[in-house]
């Protein structure tokens, strides 16, 4: 894409209010979770043995009420949208380097290499997410590390296919026979002739990643297998709510309420992003 229309995809995205508007949620969670632990008096494991499963605004200084073990409910949630963006972020750095990578160069080649790398990305679609995590947890413990890897090992295996196929109809193109017939090697080809003319669609889907991960990963700690204790994760605390709904649905209302709004918001992002970047599906 040539700085002309760059421009142009920057002003249809600064005039869709939906898309804006998840930016700016986006931005002011993001602050509050790098941030707002620090303003708050609790720490994330520090227990007020006083006021145990209070609900929001019923005692001072919780302003979002405790857990049943009396830790602040808000400082927690605060730590876990942390966690969680944090892990979702490395793992769509990883799918967007590997699926990149991966899919531009089988795109270029095509032929019996292209198949052969696609068929190993059959392969691993066929594996369970779930079953690899447990043996991942088994053999190197549970902790973030290990999801990250978990997650990053499947998450570019959509990124190579879309990747694959925008890069097979640009190996088509004039500029790239014309790179051919001036001796670039393949590296050269794909690094400054495909990889360049694929970051629209690279950059919608990565937007669209980070929610997916998000919900992988809190899926995946609400089973028991992601995140553990006492770090804390919006996925953990949401299982940790569900299993107190009745008697205190705060617990599940804040991390839920949370997570809702985070996926939300980067939704409409990559939604106003897509529309930008290729007026064409408007």
């Amino acid at each position: 894409m040539t700085g002309g229309l760059w421009r142009d995809a920057l002003r249809r995205l600064a005039a869709d209010r939906a898309a804006i508007t998840g930016l700016v949620v986006l931005g002011l969670l993001t602050m509050a979770a790098l941030a707002g632990p620090l303003l708050v008096d609790w720490r994330q494991d520090q227990i007020d043995w006083e006021h145990m499963a209070v609900p929001p605004f019923a005692v001072e200084g919780h302003w979002l009420g405790t857990d049943r073990l009396g830790r602040d409910l808000l400082v927690r949630t605060l730590h876990g949208l942390r966690v969680s963006l944090a892990i979702a972020l490395a793992a769509t750095l990883v799918a967007l380097v590997i699926g990149v990578a991966w899919g531009a160069l089988a795109g270029y080649l095509r032929g019996r290499t292209d198949a052969l790398m696609m068929r190993f990305v059959d392969v691993l679609y066929a594996l369970p997410l779930v079953f690899f995590v447990i043996i991942l947890t088994v053999v190197f413990g549970r902790g973030p590390v290990t999801l990250l890897v978990a997650i990053g090992a499947f998450g570019w295996l959509t990124m190579a296919r879309i990747v694959r196929g925008q890069a097979l109809s640009l190996r088509e193109r004039e500029f790239v026979e014309a790179a051919i017939v001036g001796g670039a090697g393949t590296a050269r080809i794909v690094v400054r002739h495909i990889v360049p003319n694929l970051l629209g669609p690279v950059i919608v889907y990565a937007t669209l990643t980070v929610p997916q991960v998000i919900l992988v990963e809190s899926f995946l700690s609400f089973l028991g297998i992601g995140i553990q204790e006492p770090l804390a994760s919006l996925g953990n605390l949401i299982a940790d709510g569900a299993r107190e709904m009745e008697t205190a649905p705060w617990m599940l209302a804040v991390p839920a309420g949370c997570l809702v709004l985070l996926v939300f918001a980067f939704n409409f992002l990559g939604d106003g992003l897509r529309d930008a970047l290729d007026p064409r599906d408007r």
